[in-house]
């Protein structure tokens, strides 16, 4: 029998990781995330055979999960150079070579209170040939279904979208932000703070100096809010606005709905039928010769918040300490804060998404730890039109906000200014593992690209 120690979920002390790495005695040594691990015949035996062929650190397999009499594969992912989520999914069963995990125990220096695990773990891809050569041998992933373990979080994936950013969890965040900071510095992709690149100039070309960007796609019952939504913002004289629809071939009725709604501001652009997905719709959108200064997003289902939500975004783009600067554009991006609603309105938890984590002088390392930047969305469109978003329906907002924050600033607005409304139709609502994976290992590989480029400048 191989020894196994308890421990209760991921978030775990950096002493109870310390006093399992003393009392293990045995070649491997297995850390169990949960209880009543049942295994499949000769699991156990499966895990050392594929650690002793190839000398991992840890190693980690798909998985089968019991829920109220039921049964469902739980497949999990590789592990990659950008895997930096603290809440990147092992699933429950984590087999270590006793003798590695003693010598990296024996490095841990700082003593957290939730961060233990995320630290061994982020130690563990620290050598030199993971840096080198780009891969990860050190935590590998056994492509086969091993055990089974109990289901005890039963929500549906848009209802655990926020846990990382919960107020409820800011002691943990603050921890987690700590360990990857020090991760970061030792694999020299750490960015010192206030060290930016110049921004682009704009030159007088722009009709107007913001456009509110939507794209869209079968979104008949919910575009119409969302545009009259942005054509009822005010804003202050010089400033002007449009409001640019992208419509990505709708064939629900979409499109008649956008074309009825009769306004100077509203421009519809029609896609042609290759892919574009949300990235390339909003490509089309700011290289649009009609489109403004800057491009604030609104997503086809959501609604801003009141009617100063654009003039927000021009104030936080052009001002310094509460003063305009003439017209001068000082951040590459400018984040909103966004609450969280029904169709109906009604508040839902955990309310309102603020991203206070975000600091100006660590922001942006923090930014490769957490799955998303926040909402709504700001860009300085000179500078956006040189980086482009990328082509795919999921994680291309995420992909943007990290390449501008390696090199330029970015902006916050802690009030609220945006509607991110939930509904069955959300592309996160109710995703299955199989999405679920897809969506966390593409944004594993933007982290992965990011870090290479960080490392390399």
């Amino acid at each position: 029998m191989i020894p196994t120690f308890y421990l209760p979920g991921r978030v775990c002390a950096t002493k109870a990781i310390k006093e399992i790495a003393e009392k293990a005695a045995e070649r491997f040594t297995m850390i169990c995330l949960k209880p009543d691990i049942e295994w499949v015949y000769l699991g156990q035996e499966r895990m050392v055979q594929v650690m002793e062929m190839t000398g991992a650190t840890m190693v980690y397999a798909d998985h089968f999960a019991k829920t109220n009499d039921r049964v469902s594969e739980a497949p999990v992912i590789d592990y990659q150079m950008g895997a930096l989520r603290d809440d990147f999914d092992f699933g429950a069963v984590m087999l270590w070579n006793t003798k590695k995990l003693k010598a990296l125990v024996a490095q841990m220096d700082t003593d957290y209170e939730f961060a233990g695990l995320y630290d061994l773990r982020l130690r563990a891809t620290e050598e030199k040939s993971y840096i080198v050569n780009r891969q990860i041998v050190n935590l590998l992933h056994i492509p086969e279904y091993l055990y089974y373990e109990v289901e005890t979080d039963t929500r549906k994936s848009g209802e655990k979208l926020f846990d990382y950013v919960d107020p409820r969890n800011r002691a943990v965040q603050i921890e987690m932000e700590q360990c990857v900071t020090a991760y970061l510095k030792h694999i020299g992709a750490y960015l010192q703070p206030g060290v930016y690149q110049p921004l682009p100039q704009a030159d007088d070309s722009y009709p107007v100096t913001a456009s509110v960007i939507i794209p869209c796609k079968n979104r008949a019952r919910t575009i119409a809010d969302a545009i009259h939504s942005a054509l009822k913002q005010k804003v202050r004289a010089p400033y002007s606005f449009n409001v640019i629809v992208v419509d990505d071939n709708s064939t629900d009725g979409t499109t008649q709905i956008i074309e009825e709604i009769q306004d100077d501001k509203l421009i519809l652009i029609h896609q042609d039928p290759t892919w574009h997905a949300i990235g390339g719709n909003w490509n089309v959108a700011i290289h649009d010769p009609r489109c403004g200064k800057y491009a604030i997003q609104l997503d086809s289902d959501d609604t801003y918040f009141d009617e100063t939500t654009v003039q927000r975004f021009i104030d936080a783009f052009e001002m310094v300490n509460g003063k305009c600067q003439n017209g001068k554009c000082h951040y590459g991006m400018v984040i909103g804060t966004y609450q969280l609603t029904n169709m109906a309105g009604e508040i839902l938890p955990p309310g309102v998404i603020d991203h206070r984590e975000w600091t100006d002088d660590n922001g942006r390392n923090n930014a490769l730890r957490i799955n998303g930047l926040g909402a709504p969305r700001g860009f300085y469109v000179p500078l956006l039109r040189t980086i482009n978003y990328p082509t795919t329906k999921y994680g291309e907002d995420y992909a943007v906000g990290l390449r501008i924050s390696r090199n330029y600033p970015i902006g916050r607005i802690y009030d609220v200014v945006y509607n991110c409304r939930r509904w069955e139709d959300n592309s996160d609502a109710n995703c299955d593992i199989v999405a679920m994976n897809r969506n966390n290992w593409y944004k594993d590989r933007l982290r992965t690209f990011e870090l290479l480029a960080r490392i390399e400048n």
